[in-house]
């Protein structure tokens, strides 16, 4: 007999003990009477020997039934603690350590979606590099972490934005080269925190030095409302996604050089929680850091 069977067994005998009567405790084990009839049946045969007197209207536990009968309350007792504890377990919350460009609306939403499915999310915000320290240290459970965007689970393309007006198409950073005359305004390519990683800043730095702009033409900033600042207060240029732009009142176009794009992907204690994530929560996941792609296409 396996495990459920002995515990549903051992439940219909405890219940038709405590009242007496078949019928009685059939309902209060919330089964058909011949169900419990059956399961206490089962049950006789494998202690082997009978629980129940059934020579009289009453049904009254045997000796043999009566030694039994403490032993399969423990049984009844620690199973309902157990599906306590597991349900205890499905609600516990799941820290999650996400990009600090996600807004409060896309969590928002994101929260509720997990929710449908048992999943309830405490969101983190943090840069790339203290997202992947915070799982590491196991602060939080799961991190939405910055890969290459071939690795990705989610990608996110990045291009250049103003305050000014862009002229249609791509842009070529080598329009941006201070003449010799050094009249020329100085344009700069504003890197904010989350893209201050190496498989973006590096491929960028080294097109600047490529195309021939200066070093401080090309800025990691600390603060993303910082570079957002000097984007409007000047023809400076952020390095971001086409969604940033629009939320900021930017306008957006592509680097004409260079295909940039953020690349995020899942890491999770062990266990089913990345996948849960990549597959349940997918396109909530994809809304928060700005894809457009199809869970299919990743």
């Amino acid at each position: 007999m396996v495990a459920v069977d002995l515990v549903s067994s051992c439940r219909a005998f405890v219940c038709v003990s405590e009242v007496g009567s078949f019928t009685q405790g059939a309902a209060a084990a919330d089964v058909p009477q011949p169900v419990a009839s059956r399961r206490i049946a089962a049950l006789e045969r494998h202690l082997g020997d009978r629980l129940f007197d059934r020579s009289t209207r009453r049904a009254n536990p045997t000796p043999f039934g009566r030694d039994m009968l403490p032993w399969a309350r423990r049984l009844v007792q620690l199973a309902d603690a157990m599906e306590q504890d597991a349900q205890r377990a499905r609600l516990r919350p799941l820290p999650m350590a996400v990009p600090t460009t996600c807004t409060t609306r896309d969590l928002a939403e994101l929260d509720a979606e997990a929710r449908a499915h048992e999943l309830f999310l405490e969101f983190r915000p943090a840069s790339p590099s203290e997202r992947s320290e915070l799982v590491r240290v196991r602060e939080v459970r799961a991190a939405l972490t910055a890969v290459p965007a071939d690795e990705g689970c989610w990608t996110v393309p990045l291009g250049l934005a103003s305050a000014v007006e862009l002229r249609p198409g791509a842009i070529h950073l080598d329009t941006l080269r201070i003449g010799r005359s050094g009249r020329s305004p100085r344009r700069r390519i504003w890197i904010q925190p989350e893209d201050d990683v190496p498989h973006v800043r590096d491929h960028l730095v080294r097109l600047r030095d490529a195309v021939g702009l200066r070093p401080t033409q090309v800025t990691v900033v600390d603060a993303l409302s910082s570079a957002v600042a000097e984007v409007l207060g000047s023809a400076d240029l952020l390095l971001c996604s086409a969604a940033q732009a629009r939320e900021f009142g930017l306008q957006w176009r592509p680097m004409a050089e260079l295909r940039l794009a953020r690349g995020f992907d899942v890491t999770a204690d062990p266990g089913d929680d990345a996948e849960r994530l990549r597959t349940q929560l997918w396109e909530g996941i994809a809304r928060c850091v700005g894809s457009s792609g199809t869970a299919e296409s990743a």
